[in-house]
């Protein structure tokens, strides 16, 4: 889905100074300047800071066509942190650099899908997590250009699938992980198109989809926040066990020294680590974000 929703709406209305309708603060030399009220000969309206004749600061800027953005301006420009509300429905909340979407930001798309992560040029790029709300799968990883582009979990309802992809298609290593508790390792392989010899037009070969090919299936050890806490005693019980036999020694020597002739005191070595039998905690792999293509 666009990255722009139904962003055809312009601004340009107020490009040219002191033009429509103004009520506001004004500075010497007459430009508008401080808090102030504006209708355009579009029918735009503005409401909020100027500076030196232009939108700067924050204000909010209602099109004809029943978009409005609110949010911070600078010099005729969304710049900083705004909301911008489509016609259509859809919503973007974030940051906006020179008029563009750009930084960190949430997008609520018409359909019910979401977009959370890191912005470039009005397109998704980075680091970011796309919902789709007919299915509840989800999309958490690397984005190219507004393309699912690079290392991703790709999350569904009872299965994720962990790999690569490459212009928004899963290529390369990877791996199923089931809830059942199994793992299918594989690898996706871009299948070659054989051209026959009457067809030499490009424009009529369709690109194909990538092809999974299993190689093993492997156990999931189970995990449970309970098992992290299991962890967390097992590392603090080790650590108590290290430091009894060196305070135990440093003790017998000095009463040695003092105590000539004296009995050895009996040394509680290790006590603390044999009365506690390790458990061996496994964090299973379901810990990590994965993904399967089919959302």
């Amino acid at each position: 889905m666009s990255d722009l929703g139904s962003e055809d709406a312009d601004e340009s209305g107020e490009a040219v100074e002191d033009i429509g309708e103004y009520e506001g603060d004004r500075n010497s030399e007459g430009q508008r300047h401080g808090f102030g009220k504006a209708r355009l000969p579009n029918g735009d309206t503005y409401e909020g800071e100027y500076e030196c004749g232009l939108r700067s600061g924050y204000g909010t800027y209602r099109f004809k066509n029943g978009a409005l953005y609110t949010g911070n301006y600078l010099q005729n420009k969304k710049h900083g942190k705004g909301v911008f509300f489509y016609p259509d429905g859809s919503k973007y909340a974030g940051d906006w650099v020179d008029d563009q979407k750009q930084g960190f930001g949430e997008y609520l798309y018409a359909n019910g899908d979401t977009y959370t992560g890191e912005w470039a040029n009005n397109k998704r790029h980075g680091q970011g997590t796309y919902v789709y709300k007919e299915t509840g799968s989800k999309y958490v990883g690397c984005w190219v250009n507004g393309i699912q582009d690079g290392p991703a979990e790709l999350i569904h309802l009872n299965h994720r699938f962990k790999g690569r992809f490459l212009n928004g298609k899963p290529i390369g290593q990877g791996k199923f992980i089931f809830d059942i508790g199994c793992e299918q390792h594989g690898e996706y392989i871009q299948p070659v198109q054989e051209k026959e010899e009457e067809e030499e037009d490009e424009e009529s070969q369709f690109p194909v989809d990538p092809i999974w090919k299993v190689s093993e299936i492997t156990k999931l050890t189970p995990w449970s926040p309970h098992d992290e806490e299991l962890l967390s005693l097992r590392e603090a019980a080790e650590e108590a066990a290290e430091e009894a036999p060196e305070e135990a020694a440093e003790e017998a020597a000095e009463e040695a020294v003092t105590e000539e002739g004296g009995d050895q005191p009996e040394s509680d070595t290790g006590e603390e680590g044999e009365g506690i039998r390790e458990e061996e905690v496994n964090q299973s792999p379901e810990n990590e974000e994965t993904t399967d293509l089919g959302g």
